[in-house]
């Protein structure tokens, strides 16, 4: 990328201020091989509703996959730029590959490569409620890595069994069954995510993803030793890093589980800072329902002394809004979760 481009520089008040960040240790990390599962779920409960962010071990994701993974990515990001954008993203089929120029009027500072967990599945085309033409998304691989395809689909596999085994955890600790919300992963959106964030000559001028909160149910990251990560909290009085822990895995929790806990856990803000240096690489799984749920808070944690908190919302239409806002550049409603709240 070079010198920075003019629109890679954000205003004074979004800026990597480094005097903000606050050092500690307290995000929690958790042994997944933990023999008391009653045990296990107060951990987790705890880490959710103290910071929506967790690390976790023992996952049981082979590090000699992670090795690969690693390699072809690196492949990947190396090709040429034409290779690359052979497999460009558009507004009507989100696979692919984008540099984020298209996202925003001020730019994040990567690369991203995503593939489906479920090749072919369709979203709405458009956020017209009255619009129910669906559009088929389809997985575009590079011809040029002939291993690929295959080392790519077994890690997004792995982390996909993974998250429902964690989401299980997760709702056992709101009290809720473990198979509670089965029915929303028939024809699921879930992908997972290739990032490379290039050395940036000005880090303090940009950020490599921008603060903000996943929309999903929740996200599963495998990120490299360099670091960057950070996650907002306010009690601790700025941006707390997510430290790199040897084989560890980075969960948080997504807009989805915020809404479906009715505001019991958080779906936390956090953004990626850069590196003046050195390249850094993440790769995330986002596990999202299917295009037809309705999101709405579970009536268990729904009482007189707890009213809902949030509007019901068709999944669908949400992604299909929030998609087409990061083409069209421009503020949409009803983009970010907090548009669904119900004020007091």
């Amino acid at each position: 990328m070079g010198d920075i481009d003019p629109a890679y520089i954000l205003p004074k008040e979004h800026r990597p201020n480094f005097s903000t960040f606050v050092e500690v240790d307290e995000i929690p990390i958790i042994d997944l091989s933990e023999t008391s599962q009653e045990n296990l779920i107060s951990k987790i409960g705890k880490a959710c509703e103290k910071w929506g962010f967790f690390q976790i071990i023992n996952h049981g994701v082979p590090s000699e996959l992670i090795t690969k993974v690693e390699n072809e990515a690196r492949k990947f990001f190396e090709l040429s730029i034409e290779e690359k954008k052979k497999l460009k993203r558009d507004a009507f089929n989100t696979t692919g590959y984008h540099d984020a120029e298209h996202t925003k009027t001020t730019r994040d500072w990567k690369e991203v490569y995503d593939f489906l967990a479920k090749d072919g599945v369709q979203i709405p085309c458009s956020d017209d409620p009255h619009d129910l033409e669906l559009c088929t998304q389809k997985n575009q691989w590079p011809q040029s890595l002939p291993h690929f395809r295959k080392i790519m689909e077994e890690y997004g596999g792995k982390l996909e069994k993974l998250s429902y085994k964690l989401l299980e955890l997760i709702l056992l600790s709101l009290g809720l069954a473990d198979g509670k919300f089965l029915d929303c992963f028939k024809n699921h959106l879930s992908f997972t995510r290739l990032n490379y964030y290039p050395p940036c000559p000005f880090p303090d001028l940009a950020l490599g993803v921008g603060s903000h909160k996943d929309p999903c149910i929740l996200t599963v990251v495998l990120q490299d030793d360099i670091g960057g990560l950070q996650v907002k909290k306010n009690l601790l009085g700025g941006w707390v890093p997510v430290k790199p822990i040897p084989n560890a895995l980075v969960v948080n929790l997504g807009d989805v589980l915020q809404v479906w806990s009715n505001d019991k856990y958080d779906s936390p803000e956090h953004r990626v800072v850069l590196n003046s240096q050195k390249e850094r690489f993440s790769y995330p799984f986002f596990l999202f329902p299917g295009h037809h749920i309705i999101v709405k808070p579970a009536e268990e944690l729904v009482s007189e002394q707890n009213p809902t908190k949030y509007k019901a919302y068709n999944f669908g239409k949400y992604y299909a809004n929030r998609t087409h806002a990061d083409f069209s550049k421009q503020e949409v409603e009803y983009k970010e979760i907090h548009q669904y709240k119900i004020l007091d």
